[in-house]
């Protein structure tokens, strides 16, 4: 294979047909966790019959679902697959009486891997870079996914003035869309079902030249469309409910990738936020927090 699967993948993302994309997007997502699956598992996950699943990977260069396995495990050469040897030893102990919480811990492990592997991407530079020096940056989630946006943007602002969390109240996004200044960047939270005002605002905000990073999960056949650049992230973890917990570490990473892009200059800003917060709230075991005394008209006649 002269290409890596990944990079095979990545190129087959953006393609015109919806079950080669849900396909290659889910498997870039899911890479760590592949070697577990089968072509029929896959199948069911993504969507799609067990045929297709084949003439994916016979679309790809591979023979077979379990021959693009094979080439997956040689891809990753000496990587650390899941687990140390305190936690295998507790998975044999525990397999025997087929622990589904510790399938869960597995795939949340195989699942922290992939997005670490996402900070290493080209395009996670480019997004750094942005969310680093442009002029405004919004973010954004809609149903569950509102508090992931809350939180990167509390973040966020603790680096750098002009952050904001778009407003939904409003009905129009005009935060961002009715701006005459472009020097902007648009990071949209969302996982399935979809809210249709993701896709919607994204496809404006792409129209109107503002650059849009969607972070989002392995289902999302759309996001190519509408995203300069879209972060798949797993969320199935053997649990009743998909979870978007790692889109929070995701998260994490990238506010990291800009403090470290900003360098020590933010310091100043940190203490300033740390300082007015000290003031105004205050934290646990601090002195309790007075406000500034503002001087009246009476008391500067008195005096």
């Amino acid at each position: 294979m002269s290409k890596p699967l990944r990079q095979r993948l990545t190129e087959v993302s953006a393609s015109t047909f919806k079950a080669e994309r849900a396909l290659a997007s889910y498997m870039l997502a899911e890479l760590a966790t592949l070697p577990f699956e089968t072509a029929a598992s896959l199948a069911t996950k993504v969507s799609v019959s067990e045929p297709t699943v084949g003439r994916f990977c016979r679309s790809i260069g591979y023979a077979s679902f379990k021959d693009l396995k094979a080439h997956l495990r040689s891809d990753m050469g000496d990587q650390p697959w899941l687990i140390g040897d305190r936690l295998r030893d507790l998975q044999v102990r525990n397999r025997a009486g087929e622990d589904q919480l510790m399938r869960g811990l597995e795939l949340e492990m195989a699942a922290l891997v992939a997005v670490y592997e996402i900070a290493h991407s080209p395009s996670w530079a480019a997004v750094v870079k942005r969310l680093a020096t442009a002029r405004s940056v919004f973010a954004v989630g809609f149903q569950t996914e509102r508090g992931m946006a809350q939180i990167f943007v509390n973040q966020l602002q603790y680096l750098r003035d002009g952050v904001e969390l778009l407003d939904l109240a409003g009905g129009n996004f005009s935060q961002v869309l009715a701006r005459n200044d472009k020097d902007a960047a648009l990071v949209i939270f969302e996982a399935r079902r979809y809210s249709r005002l993701a896709r919607e605002l994204a496809t404006e905000a792409k129209a109107a030249g503002i650059p849009v990073t969607l972070i989002t999960d392995p289902f999302c056949d759309w996001g190519h469309e509408v995203a300069d650049e879209i972060f798949v992230v797993p969320t199935q973890f053997n649990l009743f409910w998909e979870s978007t917990a790692q889109m929070a570490s995701l998260a994490n990473l990238l506010v990291n990738g800009v403090f470290m892009e900003l360098g020590p200059e933010v310091e100043g800003r940190m203490n300033k936020i740390a300082d007015l917060y000290g003031r105004f709230t205050g934290h646990v075991g601090s002195a309790e927090a007075k406000p500034s005394k503002v001087k009246t008209t009476e008391s500067k006649d008195k005096n």
